[in-house]
């Protein structure tokens, strides 16, 4: 398979059939032979014959085609999914309507060389965000299920490098209609139960919407309307947009006014969403809730317990709905909701606060009725010791005077209860042992025991108890020991503790050694900044004076306090000392690793930098290739980085490089991978159509790409195309070569020939140097039968302008129109709807005249016989595009089918004359041609100025036309026959003369 056929390339505004022609700048044509049928005794038919099979087996020839350079992005948003309508505004940007639940996509259209990299972000009002907290990265954003909250203003970027960024947005508007919601309230006396003896009454309907929604009522099957009913006032609050109607208004109760009144939200069927309607029954029973809780207020329970909580209501019409809720945000996890009864099962104390019930009809006011729930408990018992506050130190002597506390946390406050033993003994208040209670409101939990003028006998263990009246819950007891050796607290640090040094990763104790007795709970915290702990944690709690850290890193490197709590100890000042952490760790380099690709014999620099280090004094560097040592040193202390210079690469010195720099902790490298591979190449996209074979089971495909960064290493001296077909396993190869040096942005072009119709293929690219292969490239060609020109781009898909007409076709776009343009004529837009779209059309204002013609002319396009010896049958293509003839001065469009050889004119397969409307119509005629052939767009001006015509969107698909437009007149040329006659006589003539 040397005869390597084109690949389909994804395109975006061009597909399929094959155009003859190869573009006239294509640098270098390579013969691979020609195709079997061709080879034979068929080789030697004379010119006549040629012309006569022309299209069955046209040579096809692999091209290098250097083309033109790089270009800056250009983007244009397009959508598919589930869109409602797009519509402009403001000439610049456009808003896409979708119905909530729809399938949201948008596709962004790049053109630019090299192929521009495509980013998708989201602004909401004032605020960016991204989807998923991510962008998105590819040319479709799909989003699937849309809700309402994802409404708001996409941006697509397109950026290559060159030029500016190129965004275009557009404005995604998420349609909805919630159900309406009626509520009813009265004019005054609310308080009253049967609310509705009063005068007047006020429905209101609200229901969530975009747009906004409008409103109708409906009293059984009468409409209500301002004015239709005396008693029945119709208006809209303040709030509410103009037009809208939500409140209705019963003046003076009737009893005809006691009916079904219907609220009918409707958004006007936009994006087909359905009105939305409720009922409310109004009746001389209709009130508004009101509830009672059966339970006490407060509920004190034991943890562990099973609480019950009834809600009932005592009045509503229509029957309120009733609901619990907690100040907890959220009720917990296992209770259970039966009705108006809310069950908490084994009750914890995380689970107690307030419990409310609620009841709502629709009716006045929501009623609501709460009460507390309260668990018991008893928790973080504590105490501490005070000496005589009248004396200088903090000693506990005899004669002195000595306190002791006790502290416990209770719920509910007000059922602790303390008593105090000594030795195991109760021990009552009395003059020289006095016990109290601290107020609640200053302390709460709080009991003191003061020694007056201590003696020996008072040296023991007290025991503080406290306990809950109402039982139930463990008691907490807590024994403090007075004696001789009750000494208050001190803190040192011990020798070489502090600083203390350590590597990165390793395991470190910081120690305070702490004296007295009691021995009091030691808290660390850091000294040197407001910063947490390694538990996160502002403070930390150790009972030995240690503070263990595992895998310390270097940003624990700091001063660390440690200090007396003034519980469970002395209260006394608190005695602190601080540890100095020093965190070492290998140096920090850049960069950890960098490809370098170089040419043979350029010079190759390579430098590592260290950013940090600790201790920062680096000891020494070495440089290495594949572990062979290449030169080492000290490291300069006045600088940053070491380089090592290669002066001229030659072949020994690709390979893997690395910089070592060290200190103490260890070593940090740098990586350089320095190579003569050549980038890979980009497979350029914005391309023409394919080319189509002139044969009737393969195809063709010109397969266009640039080379990345060609000038990076070695001259390119050839690429290794390999091609597959998909679901298969062997590749087919062959090596394109170059003969000159490949300048950046240079368009590359090759003609892969005798690919199977349908099939796909899958086709890799290599770029080879003197240094070998380098990167290859893949991508994925499929076919397509069809021709597809928007004139999007500039080249307008190989159109020409024809050169014996009066004057020529121009590509336009509205957005860029003149404002001086012509009223009344031409579109105001390409025929997707988008002023940034191109077009092209005819300009009839001065020094154009009635009559003057204009003609675009198509590419060649090939026709593929049905047998090698000729064509019995000529294949049928439909040709349609869409134009737009609007003013009131309008001429003639004719579509001409043109074949080659053909040197007379025949009539126009279509035509159209005069106004067709401001609107875009398609166009469709079937065609039978007998040879290569082109299409002619000819418009023709008419007697004035308002008199633009424009055609967009043009296609050629292979078949007779199916469904053309029925209002459509199209004249097709008859086939000529006796030209088939002659060709056919003459090959069985030739044919004859062989045998």
């Amino acid at each position: 398979m040397d005869d390597l056929k084109p690949l389909h390339v994804h395109e975006r505004k061009y597909r399929g059939i094959q155009i003859a022609p190869l573009a006239p700048s294509m640098r270098s044509n390579h013969h691979l032979g020609k195709p079997d049928k061709l080879r034979g005794r068929h080789q030697h038919l004379g010119v006549e014959l040629k012309s006569c099979l022309e299209t069955a087996g046209r040579l096809t020839r692999p091209t290098s085609n250097l083309s033109e350079h790089g270009a800056p992005p250009t983007v244009r948003i397009i959508h598919s999914g589930h869109a409602c309508n797009v519509e402009e505004e403001r000439h610049t940007e456009r808003v896409y309507t979708i119905r909530e639940g729809e399938t949201l996509e948008l596709t962004c259209l790049v053109t630019g060389h090299p192929r521009p990299q495509i980013r998708w972000t989201k602004t909401a009002g004032s605020v960016s965000d991204r989807f998923q907290d991510s962008s998105v990265f590819n040319e479709t954003l799909h989003i699937a299920k849309i809700l309402r909250t994802q409404g708001g203003r996409y941006y697509c970027k397109a950026e290559n490098g060159l030029g500016s960024p190129a965004i275009k947005s557009i404005r995604v508007d998420v349609y909805y209609l919630d159900d309406p919601v009626v509520t009813v309230h009265q004019s005054i006396g609310e308080a009253k139960e049967q609310f509705y003896y009063e005068r007047t009454v006020f429905l209101r309907c609200v229901a969530n919407s975009n747009p906004p929604v409008r409103y109708s009522w409906h009293r059984g099957r009468e409409v209500l309307t301002q004015g239709s009913d005396k008693g029945v006032e119709i208006y809209e609050p303040f709030f509410t947009q103009q037009g809208e109607t939500k409140i209705l208004k019963l003046k003076n109760l009737r009893p005809q006014d006691y009916a079904n009144y219907s609220c009918i939200a409707s958004v006007r069927n936009v994006c087909g969403i359905p009105d939305r309607s409720v009922i409310f029954r109004l009746t001389n029973k209709t009130a508004s809730p009101s509830i009672k809780l059966l339970v006490e207020d407060p509920i004190v329970v034991n943890p562990g317990q099973t609480v019950s909580l009834v809600c009932i209501t005592t009045g509503g019409e229509p029957p309120p709905t009733l609901t619990w809720v907690s100040s907890n945000d959220s009720l917990p996890q296992r209770s259970v909701v039966k009705g108006g009864t809310l069950t908490l099962p084994a009750i914890s104390s995380d689970e107690a606060g307030v419990y409310s019930c609620v009841a709502s009809n629709n009716v006045g006011n929501p009623a609501k009725k709460s009460t507390t729930i309260v668990v018991r408990a008893l928790k973080k018992g504590r105490f501490w010791i005070t000496p005589d506050p009248y004396h200088n130190d903090d000693n506990i002597q005899i004669g002195r005077e000595v306190k002791i506390s006790c502290q416990v946390e209770a719920t509910p406050p007000e059922e602790l209860t303390f008593s105090w033993l000594k030795n195991g003994r109760a021990l009552r208040s009395s003059e020289r042992m006095v016990i109290t209670q601290t107020d609640p409101d200053i302390s709460p939990g709080t009991t003191n025991l003061d020694i007056i003028d201590l003696k020996f006998t008072d040296f023991g263990t007290y025991t503080c108890v406290a306990a809950l009246k109402g039982g139930g819950i463990p008691e907490i007891s807590i024994d403090v020991n007075i004696s001789s050796t009750t000494v208050p607290p001190n803190l040192t640090v011990p020798r070489g503790k502090s600083p203390l040094v350590a590597r990165e990763g390793d395991t470190v104790e910081l120690e305070c050694l702490v004296s007295g007795k009691p021995k009091p709970i030691i808290l660390w915290s850091r000294a040197d900044k407001e910063a947490p702990m390694p538990d996160g944690s502002m403070q930390m709690e150790s009972y030995d004076g240690v503070l263990r850290i595992v895998n310390v890193s270097r940003e624990m490197t700091g001063s660390y306090r440690c200090q007396t709590s003034q519980y469970n100890g002395f209260n006394v000042k608190p005695r602190e000392a601080v540890v100095e952490l020093i965190v070492q760790y290998p140096p920090t380099v850049e960069p950890v690793y960098m490809e370098m690709r170089q040419g043979l014999g350029r010079p190759v620099v390579m430098t590592c930098r260290v950013l940090r280090a600790h201790p920062s004094r680096v000891l020494r560097f070495e440089w290495l290739l594949s572990n062979r040592l290449l030169h080492a040193g000290a490291f300069d202390a006045q600088r940053d980085e070491t380089e090592y210079t290669i002066r001229s690469l030659n072949r020994d010195g690709w390979g893997e490089y690395t910089c070592n720099v060290i200190n103490e902790a260890g070593a940090g490298k740098c990586t350089f991978q320095v190579t003569g591979k050549a980038y890979p190449p980009e497979f350029y996209y914005d391309t023409y159509s394919p080319l189509w074979q002139n044969r009737p089971r393969v195809y063709g495909f010109k397969l266009q790409w640039t080379q990345m960064n060609p000038n990076a290493v070695d001259r390119i001296v050839a690429y290794r195309l390999g091609i597959r077909q998909m679901g298969l396993q062997r590749w087919w190869e062959q090596e394109i070569p170059v003969d000159v040096a490949i300048n950046k942005g240079e368009l590359m072009t090759h003609n892969l020939t005798e690919l199977i119709k349908p099939e796909s293929y899958e086709v890799r690219l290599t770029p080879i140097t003197r240094f070998g292969e380098g990167d290859s490239t893949i991508r994925i060609v499929t076919y397509s039968g069809e021709f597809h020109c928007s004139f999007e781009e500039e080249p307008i898909c190989m159109f020409t302008q024809d050169k014996n007409d009066d004057f020529d076709w121009t590509r336009h776009s509205a957005a860029t129109r003149d404002t001086k343009y012509t009223p009344n004529t031409g579109p105001s837009a390409d025929r997707s709807g988008s002023k940034q779209g191109f077009y092209m059309y005819i300009e009839t204002s001065r020094p154009r005249k009635e009559g003057d013609q204009a003609r675009l002319v198509s590419p060649f396009f090939n026709v593929a016989p049905k047998n090698p010896y000729g064509i019995t049958n000529p294949p049928a293509y439909c040709f349609g595009f869409f134009y737009h003839m609007y003013g009131k001065h309008i001429g003639t469009l004719n579509a001409f089918l043109k074949q080659k050889g053909q040197t007379t004119s025949e009539g126009p397969a279509w035509s159209l004359s005069g106004n067709q409307g401001e609107r875009w119509k398609q166009a469709k005629v079937s065609i039978h041609p007998t040879a290569s052939f082109q299409v002619v767009l000819e418009g023709i001006r008419g007697p004035g100025i308002e008199g633009d015509i424009a055609i967009d969107d043009v296609t050629l698909e292979e078949g007779e036309c199916r469904d053309p437009p029925p209002n459509l007149s199209a004249t097709a040329p008859s086939t000529s026959s006796h030209i088939w006659l002659l060709c056919i006589t003459m090959v069985m003539t030739l044919l004859e003369g062989q045998r």
